[in-house]
């Protein structure tokens, strides 16, 4: 088995698609409608056919209530690895996203911790070397 597609709601799937793609840099792979439901999916330039990303819009009571709980507890929707923690934090607050947490050394790894501005806190992470 693999993991091909994983979701993190949002509410307001333009916002998320600009926000993943302008700010983030990841790039749109799937978006189509059916009626009022839109799938509408990003994936990792450097991955293009790696596991996709589904913005979805948190259009029931359950799936509004789960995220705004996650984001109250400080829990991560996502989480991200980067070779340079440091130089993407800089790239992606330049482009106006806020950080709740700057980057930070913890055991094994270094994270940094940001706003999507879609009602989720994503996780950069970068490995230790040793």
């Amino acid at each position: 088995m693999k993991i091909k597609v994983t979701s993190v709601y949002v509410d307001d799937q333009e916002k998320a698609l600009r926000f993943y793609t302008e700010v983030l840099g990841f790039a749109k792979k799937s978006d189509f409608s059916n009626g009022p439901y839109r799938w509408l999916t990003v994936a990792s330039p450097e991955e293009p056919n790696g596991t996709e990303l589904q913005l979805a819009l948190n259009d029931n009571p359950a799936a509004k209530t789960y995220q705004q709980a996650m984001f109250q507890q400080n829990q991560h929707a996502a989480m991200f690895y980067t070779d340079d923690v440091k130089s993407d934090y800089e790239r992606i607050k330049s482009r106006g996203a806020e950080f709740t947490i700057p980057p930070t050394n913890v055991p094994g790894s270094t994270i940094a911790v940001l706003k999507d501005s879609c009602g989720n806190l994503i996780q950069l992470t970068q490995l230790a070397r040793y």
